[in-house]
């Protein structure tokens, strides 16, 4: 079992300009990493608010999951990044994670970002409920974007579906206290489920940056600010078996 998990987050605001943000795959991604995570949309930032994101929505087979592919390979890596997928409604497209290279997975956004004054589900399609769960490295990463971090029982669902690492791309809107609800949340997620947390943002000032890696027991272990920035971590094995020793919550559990 490998002990060790090397990642990458890449904040950095994506262009309304699909090219330049499938150029800035390979531009952006770091060497000697096991996972690099991009933010979600970085295919085509969602643009205005209520902007129709139909004429920009792709297949998977598509431009930007081809140039996500060959960044992975480039750099013998496994690349982790958003964009809008075609769906089977013409008008919304699914807001979509794809990764590629050493480990394959695609997760559709389940909850919307209906909140804070915005309506996403009204140009984009939620994803069917259901854990998304992938080996890379050995590691079991659990996927979710953005707004549901706000839901416990996604992040619970995916540690009970075997992962131990939750990747949580976004494009955190900035706002009257949403550093805080980010920091707090993906802390919390983190602590009640003993997991690493590796969640990327796009950055200021439309979004709130702050991307960070949490450990099982709550530890920040690097945090950027507001600017672009590239962050690195190594998540360990060990650090992850003693943190669920220390707290046993899991196996503690009553309900």
């Amino acid at each position: 079992m490998t002990e060790t998990l090397r990642v990458a987050l890449v904040q950095r605001a994506s262009s309304l300009d699909p090219q330049v943000n499938r150029s800035a795959l390979t531009a952006c991604t770091p060497a000697d990493v096991d996972l690099v995570v991009f933010p979600e949309a970085f295919q085509r930032d969602f643009g205005e608010p209520g902007s129709d994101l139909s004429p920009y929505a792709e297949y998977l087979d598509g431009p930007f999951v081809a140039a996500l592919s060959r960044c992975a390979a480039e750099h013998g890596t496994t690349v982790l990044a958003g964009l809008f997928e075609t769906s089977p409604d013409p008008d919304r497209p699914w807001n979509t994670l794809a990764m590629r290279g050493a480990a394959d997975a695609t997760y559709r956004k389940i909850h919307l970002y209906d909140s804070f004054g915005f309506r996403e589900s009204d140009r984009v399609r939620s994803g069917e409920p259901g854990p998304v769960v992938v080996d890379v490295g050995g590691f079991g990463v659990g996927l979710m974007t953005c707004y549901d971090l706000r839901f416990p029982e996604l992040a619970r669902g995916l540690v009970d579906a075997g992962a131990e690492v939750l990747v949580v791309p976004a494009a955190w809107v900035a706002g009257e206290r949403k550093v805080d609800h980010w920091r707090t949340l993906v802390r919390a997620r983190a602590i009640e489920n003993t997991a690493y947390v590796v969640a990327v943002g796009q950055p200021a000032p439309r979004y709130t940056g702050h991307s960070m890696v949490v450990g099982p027991l709550g530890d920040v272990l690097t945090e950027a600010g507001t600017a672009e920035e590239t962050l690195t971590a190594t998540l360990t094995r060990t650090d992850l078996d003693q943190s669920r020793r220390t707290n046993p919550s899991l196996l503690n559990r009553r309900l």
